[in-house]
């Protein structure tokens, strides 16, 4: 199981800025101090192991953050509606946009996703797999 994911930032201050618009709406509750940013779901009762943490840090070696091309950390989503509100806010906070939310011919009937970048230029997919809504047939 992953343990947690971490991405590089630059600038702390912005990054709060986009993630706070869109993972809390997911579960995650946000922790700051002096190294960066740390995001967590809460512990389900009876599991053995916690969902992976979310970092956002500046680079260990001190070096600009940058994104790793063909990397991306994809987080789901209750429902196609809410995957479109989180892409639209994550925009309005400084992300840009890498694929409007919808169903892609090449995955699954109900895999709905947005893709988007982080203003870092971190690759992000928010979807729903919901088996209660439409899919891209119906």
């Amino acid at each position: 199981m992953i343990a947690y994911v971490t991405v590089g930032a630059d600038d702390i201050a912005r990054a709060k800025r986009f993630y706070a618009a869109i993972l809390p709406a997911l579960g995650y509750s946000l922790a700051e101090g002096p190294e960066g940013l740390s995001f967590a779901l809460p512990a389900q009762p009876g599991a053995s192991q916690a969902p992976p943490d979310f970092y956002v840090k500046p680079t260990f070696d001190g070096a600009p953050a940058s994104a790793g091309n063909g990397a991306m950390v994809a987080f789901e989503a209750r429902n196609q509606r809410q995957v479109r509100e989180l892409h639209a806010a994550a925009l309005l906070a400084g992300g840009t946009d890498e694929g409007r939310p919808g169903f892609r011919a090449a995955y699954g009937p109900r895999f709905y996703v947005g893709y988007l970048r982080d203003p870092q230029g971190n690759k992000l997919a928010l979807f729903s797999s919901n088996p209660d809504e439409p899919g891209r047939e119906g």
